[in-house]
Order: C-alpha cells, then structure tokens, then sequence
C-alpha cells in the first residue's frame, strides 16, 4: 500500500469517525426524549 494513499485516507477517515460520533450522540438523546415523553 502506497503512503500516499494513507495520507489522503486518514483525514477523510478521521471526519467520517467524527460524523458519525455526533449524529449517533444526537440519535441518541433524541430516541432517550421520545422514550420518556412515551412512558
């Protein structure tokens, strides 16, 4: 594997990661209120 290739892949890996990390926080207290609301 080029190093190249990592160096391109790493930043792009890295703000996919964080994406994730956020929207899934976000899903996650928003499923916590619509459980609550529901009980």
């Amino acid at each position: 594997m080029d190093w190249r290739v990592l160096i391109v892949l790493t930043p792009l890996l890295i703000a996919a990661g964080w994406a994730v990390f956020n929207i899934g926080a976000a899903a996650l207290r928003q499923a916590q209120q619509f459980l609550s609301k529901q009980s």
